[in-house]
This record gives structure tokens, C-alpha cells and sequence, in this order.
């Protein structure tokens, strides 16, 4: 999996390429460090348009960016999901708990 982190205006967006499973834990931990250090960032916003497969460790690494978020009251988004990803988002209920876009 590939990762970026910028910040758009006020928001702190991570992008993800490829598969986003556990073997992406480590990469995921560092780019999630770098994107709570943006200190302007009033949102979250994590682009999935570019993943290609997602599983349940992913959704668990999904959840540690809400609740690293809610720490500082910023809301999450996900956004770009599409095929199995967004199914797998959906069958998990997700969109109970984040803004899917």
C-alpha cells in the first residue's frame, strides 16, 4: 500500500493506493502520525478512491483514525470507495459512523 498525507485548506486528507489490509499496518501508523500532526486540520479525510482491496484489519485502522480524531473533535470522512471496497464498508455499517462520500 502506498500513503500520502497533505492538508487541503483545513483539512488533513490521507490517500491510499493498492491493498489495505494488516500487511499495511506499519505504513498506515506512520501516515496517520503525520496526518494528526497537522495542527490546522479541522477534518479527516481519508481518499480510498485509489484502493483496490480492503479487509477487516483495515477497518480497524479505519477506527484508530476516529478515535484519534474525536480526541480533537474533528469529524472523519471517507471518501472514493467504489466496488468491493465501498461493500465492504457498507456490510460493516460504517456509514453509521463515518461521512462516506
Amino acid at each position: 500500500m502506498n500513503t500520502t498525507v497533505a492538508l487541503i485548506e483545513d483539512r488533513a486528507v490521507l490517500s491510499l493506493s493498492g491493498r489495505f489490509d494488516f500487511n499495511a499496518h506499519r505504513e498506515y501508523r506512520d501516515a496517520l502520525e503525520r496526518l494528526m500532526s497537522y495542527a490546522d486540520a479541522h477534518a479527516f479525510e481519508v481518499d480510498l478512491s485509489q484502493v483496490s482491496y480492503l479487509d477487516s484489519s483495515a477497518l480497524g485502522m479505519l477506527l484508530v483514525l476516529r478515535e484519534r480524531a474525536g480526541r480533537v473533535n474533528a469529524p472523519v470522512a471517507l471518501v472514493g470507495a467504489q466496488g468491493s471496497v465501498r461493500q465492504v464498508l457498507d456490510i460493516a455499517n460504517f456509514s453509521r459512523i463515518f461521512a462516506i462520500r
